[in-house]
Protein backbone atom coordinates (compact mmCIF):
# COMPACT_ATOMS: atom_id res chain seq x y z
CA UNK A 1 0.00 0.00 0.00
CA UNK A 2 1.37 3.40 -0.98
CA UNK A 3 1.25 5.69 2.08
CA UNK A 4 2.58 8.68 0.12
CA UNK A 5 -0.57 8.91 -1.98
CA UNK A 6 -1.79 12.46 -2.53
CA UNK A 7 -5.21 13.35 -1.20
CA UNK A 8 -7.55 14.02 -4.09
CA UNK A 9 -10.90 13.64 -2.37
CA UNK A 10 -12.08 16.03 0.32
CA UNK A 11 -14.96 16.27 2.75
CA UNK A 12 -16.44 19.53 3.98
CA UNK A 13 -17.67 20.20 7.48
CA UNK A 14 -19.62 22.84 9.36
CA UNK A 15 -18.88 23.03 13.07
CA UNK A 16 -20.47 25.31 15.62
CA UNK A 17 -17.62 26.20 17.98
CA UNK A 18 -17.97 27.97 21.31
CA UNK A 19 -15.32 30.52 22.24
CA UNK A 20 -14.78 32.26 25.56
CA UNK A 21 -15.58 30.88 29.01
CA UNK A 22 -17.58 27.81 28.03
CA UNK A 23 -19.89 26.68 30.82
CA UNK A 24 -19.84 30.01 32.62
CA UNK A 25 -22.41 31.61 30.33
CA UNK A 26 -19.81 33.90 28.79
CA UNK A 27 -19.24 32.01 25.58
CA UNK A 28 -20.15 32.88 22.01
CA UNK A 29 -20.92 30.34 19.29
CA UNK A 30 -19.47 30.74 15.81
CA UNK A 31 -19.94 28.56 12.73
CA UNK A 32 -16.59 27.38 11.34
CA UNK A 33 -16.13 25.69 7.98
CA UNK A 34 -13.46 23.04 7.54
CA UNK A 35 -12.06 20.95 4.71
CA UNK A 36 -10.65 17.54 5.61
CA UNK A 37 -9.52 14.39 3.76
CA UNK A 38 -12.50 12.40 2.50
CA UNK A 39 -12.03 9.55 4.97
CA UNK A 40 -12.17 11.90 7.99
CA UNK A 41 -14.65 11.25 10.76
CA UNK A 42 -16.37 13.50 13.26
CA UNK A 43 -13.67 12.58 15.80
CA UNK A 44 -10.99 13.81 13.37
CA UNK A 45 -12.81 17.12 12.98
CA UNK A 46 -13.11 17.45 16.77
CA UNK A 47 -9.34 16.95 17.08
CA UNK A 48 -8.70 19.78 14.62
CA UNK A 49 -11.11 22.07 16.47
CA UNK A 50 -9.39 21.30 19.79
CA UNK A 51 -6.17 22.70 18.31
CA UNK A 52 -7.77 25.96 17.16
CA UNK A 53 -6.81 29.10 19.10
CA UNK A 54 -9.36 30.12 21.71
CA UNK A 55 -11.11 26.77 22.03
CA UNK A 56 -11.27 24.72 25.20
CA UNK A 57 -12.80 21.43 26.28
CA UNK A 58 -16.44 20.97 25.32
CA UNK A 59 -16.18 23.79 22.78
CA UNK A 60 -17.94 21.89 19.97
CA UNK A 61 -21.64 22.66 19.74
CA UNK A 62 -22.35 20.62 16.62
CA UNK A 63 -20.59 19.11 13.62
CA UNK A 64 -22.08 18.03 10.32
CA UNK A 65 -20.88 17.16 6.86
CA UNK A 66 -21.82 19.65 4.14
CA UNK A 67 -21.42 19.90 0.37
CA UNK A 68 -18.77 21.92 -1.45
CA UNK A 69 -21.09 24.83 -2.32
CA UNK A 70 -22.24 25.28 1.27
CA UNK A 71 -18.58 25.18 2.34
CA UNK A 72 -17.65 27.99 -0.07
CA UNK A 73 -20.61 30.13 1.03
CA UNK A 74 -19.77 29.52 4.68
CA UNK A 75 -16.10 30.29 4.18
CA UNK A 76 -16.99 33.65 2.66
CA UNK A 77 -19.35 34.42 5.55
CA UNK A 78 -16.64 33.35 8.02
CA UNK A 79 -14.16 35.83 6.51
CA UNK A 80 -16.75 38.62 6.85
CA UNK A 81 -17.65 37.73 10.46
CA UNK A 82 -16.79 40.66 12.71
CA UNK A 83 -16.40 38.46 15.79
CA UNK A 84 -13.85 36.21 14.08
CA UNK A 85 -11.96 39.25 12.81
CA UNK A 86 -11.73 40.59 16.37
CA UNK A 87 -11.05 37.17 17.88
CA UNK A 88 -8.02 36.63 15.69
CA UNK A 89 -7.03 40.30 15.69
CA UNK A 90 -6.32 40.39 11.97
CA UNK A 91 -4.50 37.03 11.88
CA UNK A 92 -5.63 34.39 9.42
CA UNK A 93 -8.42 32.29 10.92
CA UNK A 94 -7.85 28.54 10.65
Amino acid sequence: MNTNKKITEWSYWKAVVRYGHVGKGKEISVARYLVMPDNSTTVDVMAVIAEMPGTKKRSVGSIRKIDHLEYLEGLRAEKEDFLLQRLFDGRQAQ
